[in-house]
C-alpha cells in the first residue's frame, strides 16, 4: 500500500502550525511574523498564540493575510488544566473558529475548577479543529497525562523551539507509546517560534491537498495526509507485507521504527530510494519511516498500521 499522503491527490504545501506573535509571548507583530514565513517560501501558517486571559485571550484573525500564493489557518495554543507535574497543559488546535470560547485561564498556571486539558482538547475538537499534543518533553508529560487527552489527532515529535531553546525537542517517546497501545495518531514537526532566538524556521509539515485553502488543508491534516521534516523531501512510502519502499531526497540513511525495540535501518551515499524487509516488525501493529540527509536533517513519515499494509 501507498501512504495516504503520497497517494492523494493535489500536491505538497509548506506549512507551520505552531507560531507566537506580540500579542502573546512572541516579540513580532503578526503582519511581520507572515511576511518572514512568506518571504522563506511557506505556503501558509498557523498563527497560535497563547490563549489565556492575561494576553487577552488572542485568537488572531489571520484571513486579510491571504492571497492568491499564500495563506493561513485560525489557531492557538490552549491552556487548562494540570498536568501530573502541577503545570499548565499546552494544547495545539489549528482550524478553531474565531467565535470560539475562552477557557478559565487567566495566567500560566492551573486554577481550581477550571476545564481539563482533555475537556479543552475534546471541545476543539468539536469546533473543527485539527488538535496536537504540544512539545511533550519539554511539557514533562508523562504517558497518563497523554493517555487523557483522547480527542487529540496528532503529537508533536519536533518542535524547533524547544531543539534551540532547551535540547528538549521531541515527543517520539510519548508518541511511539501511544501507537503501541492502539491509538492512531499523526505527527507533527512545528517551530513554536516565538523571534526571540532561532526559533523559527527549523520544522514544518508539507501537506497534501488539491488547494492551498484552508478548509482542504486542514481536511488533509486531519486524515494524516502530510509528512514533518527539517529540510528532506519524502517522495513516496510504499509498505507491503514483506517490505518498506522509499524515495526521498538524497539521504545518508533510512531507518524503519515500531513497537518496542523494533527498528532497522540501511545507509549509504545520497540514496534517492532505499528499501527495508520487515521481519523485524511480525511483533509491531505499526511502523514508521525516518529518512536523514548528509547534514543529519531528518523527515517522518506519519505511523500505518498493520491492518492497511496487509489489507
Amino acid at each position: 500500500m501507498q501512504l495516504s499522503a503520497f497517494a492523494a491527490k493535489g500536491r505538497f504545501w509548506r506549512g507551520n502550525l505552531h507560531t507566537h506573535s506580540n500579542l502573546s509571548d512572541g516579540v513580532l507583530d503578526p503582519a511581520e511574523v507572515v511576511r518572514r514565513y512568506r518571504a522563506e517560501g511557506y505556503d501558509f501558517l498557523a498563527l497560535t498564540d497563547h490563549f489565556i486571559g492575561q494576553c487577552g485571550y488572542p485568537l488572531v484573525d489571520t484571513r486579510g493575510f491571504r492571497d492568491g500564493g499564500f495563506t493561513t489557518l485560525l489557531g492557538a495554543e490552549l491552556h487548562s488544566g494540570a498536568m501530573a507535574n502541577g503545570e499548565l497543559w499546552h494544547i495545539l488546535a489549528v482550524g478553531l473558529p474565531l467565535d470560539f470560547a475562552p477557557s478559565n485561564t487567566p495566567v500560566f498556571h492551573p486554577i481550581e475548577g477550571q476545564e481539563t486539558g482533555a475537556e479543552l482538547a475534546a471541545r476543539a475538537v468539536a469546533a473543527g479543529a485539527f488538535v496536537a499534543i504540544a512539545h511533550p518533553q519539554w511539557s514533562g508529560l508523562t504517558l497518563a497525562d497523554a493517555r487523557g487527552i483522547a480527542a487529540a489527532h496528532a503529537v508533536e515529535i519536533y518542535n524547533h523551539g524547544c531543539a534551540v531553546g532547551c535540547d528538549r525537542p521531541d515527543g517520539f517517546a510519548i508518541a511511539d507509546l501511544l501507537l503501541s497501545e492502539g491509538r492512531r495518531l499523526s505527527m507533527i514537526a512545528t517551530d513554536d517560534a516565538h523571534f526571540t532566538e532561532p526559533d523559527h524556521f527549523g520544522g514544518w509539515v508539507m501537506v497534501k491537498a488539491s488547494e492551498n485553502e484552508p478548509d482542504a488543508l486542514l481536511a488533509a491534516l486531519k486524515a494524516g495526509e502530510f509528512y514533518s521534516t527539517q529540510g528532506p523531501e519524502l517522495r513516496d512510502v510504499q509498505v507491503y507485507p514483506d517490505r518498506v519502499v522509499v524515495e526521498m531526497s538524497a539521504c545518508s540513511s533510512m531507518i524503519v521504527q515500531g513497537a518496542g525495540t523494533a527498528a532497522k535501518a540501511v545507509h549509504g551515499h545520497s540514496m534517492t530510494r532505499a528499501q527495508l524487509p520487515l521481519a523485524r516488525f511480525k511483533s509491531s501493529d505499526w511502523i514508521r519511516v525516518t529518512v536523514v540527509d548528509a547534514a543529519g536533517k531528518r523527515a517522518w513519515s506519519n505511523p500505518v498500521f498493520r491492518d492497511e499494509w496487509e489489507q
